[in-house]
């Protein structure tokens, strides 16, 4: 499956929850593989933004449990599967 399949689709908690729509993706190079999904198109911005972004806008993609009709997310601690370091936002800001 391409990450452009997945563009659009809805995305569901694994309770049933409509959590949003798949706006584009935040791919690791090093690793080649999606890191988050994010419910809310890519854009350039200051860190207060991206982390926002992160924390409430985006889904890890580990914690997809099927991709098919729709994306189905593990419900397990946060709705949204998110978790976001710092760190994270730091690399997702300075590069």
């Amino acid at each position: 499956m391409k990450v452009s399949d997945i563009y659009s689709m809805d995305i569901y908690s694994d309770n049933g929850q409509y959590l949003g729509e798949v706006k584009d993706a935040i791919i690791d190079l090093e690793r080649g593989e999606v890191s988050r999904l994010l419910m809310e198109e890519w854009k350039s911005t200051g860190e207060e933004e991206v982390r926002k972004l992160l924390q409430q806008k985006s889904i890890l993609f580990k914690n997809i449990k099927n991709i098919g009709d729709v994306v189905l997310v593990s419900a397990v601690g946060n709705a949204k599967g998110i978790t976001s370091s710092s760190a994270e936002v730091s690399d997702l800001t300075t590069k």
